[in-house]
């Protein structure tokens, strides 16, 4: 006989504990644990879940295996590759995570008819769509292969049957919260339907040694059926980041067995679906001259570099208590920065509303952006522009200092790359390029003859 079990998930971190607590003994969250229940005792019989063992129950001398290969498929999406790591390898499991609306569709529909076109056979499953609405975007995305195949279920048994028989290259699922177990309790996108789908899901990718793209949703409530739950299940996991209102979408990677979580890949969405930004400063900076309140600065993603606007705009407050918003960086930072300005300038910030925002929809942590962030919220507050073609590099310190930063050579690289004639760099900073460019600064103190000079 089966019997129901009520345990509880930590929608952070995937925690499970038998008993509700109030906060999460491993990733010290608040209020984040939701209830589920799962069914224990005998499975009905012949069902068609029995996924072989990957090996035969002998252990073996570490020595004496054969590793397999690690040569890596290019899909021929240079922002894609870059962000799983170089490209996809045999048996690698990989959850693309996103809002819903995202674009994490669309942008696997487009992968999976790329690498159709090297000759891959390429099974797209999908438990939320009709045939006919994956037809429709795959004509708007204007698919061309004939290995890309289509199979429409939102049952983890008749999925895994098809895998099984049509032995394909490559597998995407979308999205995870819409298929489930019959044997299983509980609706598709419950916890432990998404849990158990993706266990058999991933032990099915090692048997046969095929990638699996599986797709899931991310809510801005809580992530209860989200990646979260499943993440240390698989192998690498991207997130899908942007708004409706942008066309400017970033891939991240979170984790990835295979190669680095620094990297990011940014697309821009259009009508024919997405379409990869090989050079994002070109969208993120004006060529125009700047006005009052903006600045530019250079971030590092894994291993490109690309320059950014920051914007600041500083008014007095006429509605009681100073607002401070910041869109991009943390809350915390700004706060920083605006203390550091009232102590080591003496500009009364305090009677201001402050608004910091990134262009383009970024979020970023680099700290060489801190001294574009204090040039442009020192401009606002003056109303004067800053000198064209200038970019700052640096962090500020908490007495006000500027601090060097990292691969300093590649940030002012790309700046002049673009045109850039004026390079304002913390005092040690070890500069081997453009020596003629640099302008350097050690105090804040000495910042505004670099500003309005």
């Amino acid at each position: 006989m089966s019997s129901n079990i009520t345990t509880y998930f930590c929608k952070e971190c995937g925690y499970e504990t038998p008993k509700w607590a109030g906060k999460c003994p491993v990733c010290d969250a608040w209020d984040s644990f939701k209830e589920s229940t799962s069914v224990t005792g005998k499975k009905k019989s012949g069902g068609k879940l029995n996924v072989p063992l990957l090996h035969q129950l002998a252990s073996e001398p570490i020595k004496t295996i054969e590793p397999q290969s690690n040569e890596r498929l290019l899909t021929g999406n240079k922002e894609f590759d870059r962000v799983i790591g170089g490209g996809i390898i045999n048996g690698m499991v990989c959850l693309i995570g996103g809002e819903p609306g995202i674009g994490k569709s669309t942008l696997m529909l487009q992968i999976a008819d790329e690498i159709a076109q090297k000759g891959w056979k390429v099974l797209y499953i999908s438990g939320e769509e009709s045939r006919d609405q994956i037809k429709q975007r795959s004509d708007r995305v204007k698919t061309k292969s004939d290995s890309l195949f289509l199979f429409c279920s939102n049952s983890v048994e008749h999925i895994i049957d098809v895998i099984s028989k049509d032995e394909p290259d490559l597998v995407v699922v979308d999205s995870i919260q819409s298929i489930g177990i019959d044997e299983q309790s509980g609706s598709p996108g419950s916890v432990s339907q998404v849990r158990e789908s993706t266990i058999l899901l991933t032990q099915l990718a090692k048997r046969q040694n095929i990638p699996m793209f599986i797709i899931g949703h991310v809510t801005k409530e809580g992530l209860v059926a989200g990646p979260k739950i499943i993440e240390h299940l698989v192998d690498t996991v991207l997130y899908f980041e942007g708004d409706n209102y942008n066309q400017l979408k970033i891939l991240k990677t979170t984790k990835n067995r295979f190669g680095s979580t620094n990297e990011i890949g940014v697309f821009e969405m259009g009508a024919d679906g997405l379409t990869e930004v090989l050079n994002p400063s070109r969208l993120f900076i004006r060529d125009e001259d700047l006005s009052a309140g903006s600045a530019i600065g250079c971030v590092i993603e894994g291993t490109r570099s690309f320059l950014i606007e920051v914007q600041a705009l500083v008014t007095p407050a006429v509605y009681g208590n100073a607002q401070r918003i910041a869109l991009g960086i943390d809350h915390k930072k700004l706060s920083l920065m605006l203390a550091i300005i009232e102590k080591k300038l003496s500009l009364k910030i305090r009677e201001n509303d402050v608004f910091v925002n990134l262009v383009g929809g970024l979020k970023v942590s680099d700290p060489a952006l801190d001294l574009a962030f204090i040039a442009a919220i020192i401009s606002s507050y003056e109303n004067q522009p800053l000198p064209p073609k200038t970019i700052f590099l640096g962090e500020i310190g908490l007495n006000g200092e500027i601090r060097p930063v990292s691969n300093i050579d590649k940030r002012i690289k790309e700046a002049t790359k673009l045109g850039y004639e004026r390079i304002v760099v913390p005092e040690k900073s070890k500069v081997t390029v453009a020596k003629n460019k640099i302008k350097r600064i050690d105090y804040l103190n000495k910042i505004y003859p670099i500003l309005f000079s």
